[in-house]
């Protein structure tokens, strides 16, 4: 009886390896999924040249806004506005002066100026 006891065990030591060794394969494959992906990422690798195009490309970009910004400022200021149109839009839309002129500049006509304001 002892024999069949042993051997009963034993069996079941093999059963909880082939379990654990099931498990460690299934886990094993998900670490090789994860190399597989990490390994991609390291072999690329960036060059101080393309940086600098890039920061330059960015900077040559914001220059070309600023530049273009700065000509449409210039082209509004030289619209003529009516100090009452002004007022008008500051008290009934309540905005800051600087606003209401803007506004008052860019649509040159007091009633799309408001209608822009209240849209």
């Amino acid at each position: 009886m002892e024999e069949e006891n042993i051997e009963g065990i034993n069996g079941n030591d093999d059963e909880v390896q082939d379990k654990k060794s099931k498990k460690a394969a299934k886990h094993d494959g998900g670490v090789a999924d994860l190399e597989r992906v990490t390994d991609y990422a390291e072999e690329k690798e960036i060059s101080s040249a393309d940086i600098t195009n890039a920061i330059n490309i960015f900077g040559d970009k914001r220059n070309k806004e600023a530049a273009e910004k700065l000509a449409k400022e210039r082209e509004l200021q030289k619209i003529h506005v009516k100090k009452e149109d002004i007022e008008l839009i500051v008290n009934e839309i309540l905005i800051s002066r600087q606003q209401a002129e803007k506004v008052l500049r860019e649509h040159r006509d007091v009633v799309s100026a408001l209608e822009a304001l209240i849209n």
